[in-house]
């Protein structure tokens, strides 16, 4: 009885050993690709987020993202990204500019952006702490607008908790928060000029 208890005892230890043995063969980009595939679930995700740096300050604001869409609402203004064309509305002078950004341009409003940018031109590697994968990415290039980027990312949920990216040598953080999926139109993610009657609108494409 003692030496069957033993057997079965090994076996699972074995089994436990395995299992942790496969969660630590995953790479940065499996975890990445993970990541991506939950934000990019087809009906949409939300969450708040935080955006701080030396030369802005700090900024909350709320996104939206379904696919390759996303809505960012930010107190200077609104952005609406419909996979092509980006509008830009800034409350101050009430302006909407227009324009068609890089996967690069468009971090400054999506702090998603980097499920666009990890599959070509960086090294990505892979670490854990507690509850979190951590990973890296270094450009390849030392010319890109984003040289370096370290995103942390729930283990349990692969849903990213916190960015920092360095663009020069100015480094920006990002606190995530509040994430959860919805259901969105693919309006929501167009701008209609019909809700911003005054606005001036600037193409810049």
């Amino acid at each position: 009885m003692k030496r069957s208890c033993i057997i079965i005892l090994c076996v699972t230890v074995g089994l436990l050993l395995s299992v942790q043995s496969l969660a630590k063969t995953m790479t940065a980009r499996q975890v990445l690709d993970k990541t991506a595939s939950v934000i990019s679930n087809k009906s949409g995700v939300m969450a708040n987020f935080t955006i701080s740096n030396t030369k802005m300050g700090k900024s909350t604001g709320v996104i939206y993202v379904k696919g390759n869409k996303w809505h960012a609402k930010v107190p200077a203004g609104l952005v609406w990204y419909n996979g092509k064309t980006q509008w830009t509305y800034v409350k101050a002078n009430e302006e909407v500019n227009v324009t068609t950004p890089t996967k690069e341009q468009q971090s400054a409003f999506n702090p998603y952006s980097f499920i666009y940018l990890y599959k070509k031109g960086y090294k990505c590697t892979l670490n854990e702490k507690g509850n979190t994968y951590i990973v890296s990415m270094i450009g390849e290039n030392s010319q890109k607008g984003i040289g370096e980027m370290i995103v942390i990312i729930s283990k349990s949920t692969f849903a990213p908790t916190k960015l920092k990216m360095r663009q020069g040598e100015t480094w920006t953080d990002i606190i995530i928060n509040s994430f959860k999926k919805g259901n969105y139109a693919d309006s929501m993610f167009q701008f209609n000029s019909k809700d911003f009657p005054k606005a001036e609108i600037i193409d810049l494409r």
